[in-house]
């Protein structure tokens, strides 16, 4: 949705400020207020399943969180580390909130802490905003994102993400409103935002997925399944700390039964390479000594000289360049650290899965 140029004015009630004076949301109550100390945030988020683990449970966190992560975290072993990133989008949250609420006309609160479901107290969410489209208690939420400019497609036309709209559709699941707002900030400069209507199907279904999801794997402690996300893999590659020559002891036909999916899946990874560069080099041949191909007007791919420098041939061409842009940098010297610090070279080795091609 383009976003408007109305100059809106917050709803006030007489005399008090709705970021003080916020009503409870109606299918919900307050559990823990914003200002509680991190730990004990913490653990009440352990205790249920809040707005940010429902994109993740369904597989749908991209490459930094999966149903292994909620897993993981929700038994106490923290899976997310901080990043600058992330810093940085908490800090503008307040930012994106103010600019939605100028170009869109909707007044807007901050929420007063963790909400849990009346029925359900395992559903739980930290709203980022409450709305405000008339008089009175909050009419919705809003949820803030911050997204790189290689996002922007994602955000055109009044698109939403699912991630994120997954994340919005929680928080009405939780506290009970009819619509709900993400807005999100795109290259630090251009605001998106769209409305999601509650869509009572999606919620039902989030509900019963959630719920049982959280029953067996929190409740029961049972471990997720494996699954393809690249998030899992690079969470299974910092999971545990390598035992240098011990062994893990599996069924021979379970090992079999893997090996076989394995060497079936390296197969089709194959074929499909050399297919998919099949069709690449037919477009290759077409666009010849082009950059942009069009059809009827319309730009159906390029092929511009915007890859990796080619070092070694510049090299070879011209020679008597190489000196004058050559520089030194320093380098970690991996080599003298895995010979003087062998423990900690190891601590920061990734692990890399290896089936050799003779069979068991």
């Amino acid at each position: 949705m383009t976003a408007t140029t109305t100059e809106p004015t917050l709803f006030e009630i007489p005399g008090e400020s709705p970021a003080v004076n916020l009503p409870d949301a109606p299918t919900a109550r307050l559990l823990l207020p914003a200002g509680a100390p991190h730990d004990e945030w913490l653990a009440v988020r352990r205790e249920g399943i809040g707005g940010s683990d429902v994109a993740g449970i369904l597989g749908l966190g991209g490459k930094y969180t999966g149903p292994r992560h909620v897993f993981e975290e929700k038994h106490g072993r923290p899976t997310f580390k901080d990043s600058e990133y992330a810093e940085v989008g908490r800090e503008i949250e307040g930012f994106i909130a103010h600019l939605f609420s100028k170009r869109s006309g909707v007044g807007v609160a901050e929420a007063p802490g963790t909400l849990v479901h009346l029925a359900r107290p395992w559903m739980r969410v930290n709203v980022d905003r409450y709305t405000f489209e008339r008089p009175g208690p909050a009419s919705g939420l809003l949820e803030c994102k911050n997204r790189s400019e290689y996002q922007a497609d994602q955000w055109e036309d009044g698109a939403v993400p699912d991630a994120p709209a997954i994340q919005c559709h929680w928080g009405m699941a939780v506290g009970g409103w009819d619509h709900g707002f993400v807005a999100a900030l795109v290259g630090g400069n251009k605001l998106r935002w769209s409305r999601l209507e509650r869509d009572e199907e999606m919620i039902e279904y989030l509900v019963d997925y959630c719920g049982k999801w959280f029953e067996r794997h929190v409740v029961e402690g049972i471990e997720p399944p494996p699954d393809g996300l690249e998030a899992t893999s690079n969470l299974l590659a910092k999971l545990w700390s390598v035992k240098a020559e011990t062994i893990a002891e599996i069924d021979v036909a379970k090992a079999k039964e893997l090996r076989a999916k394995h060497a079936e899946v390296k197969a089709r990874e194959k074929a499909l390479k050399e297919e998919l560069r099949l069709v690449e080099n037919e477009m290759k041949l077409l666009t010849g000594e082009s950059e942009t191909v069009k059809a009827s007007g319309k730009q159906a791919w390029t092929w511009k000289a915007n890859g990796t420098f080619a070092s070694k041939k510049f090299a070879e061409a011209h020679p008597e360049l190489v000196e004058k842009y050559t520089h030194m940098t320093p380098a970690l010297d991996v080599d003298r650290l895995k010979a003087e610090e062998p423990d900690i070279y190891a601590q920061f080795r990734a692990r890399k899965l290896h089936v050799p091609a003779k069979g068991i």
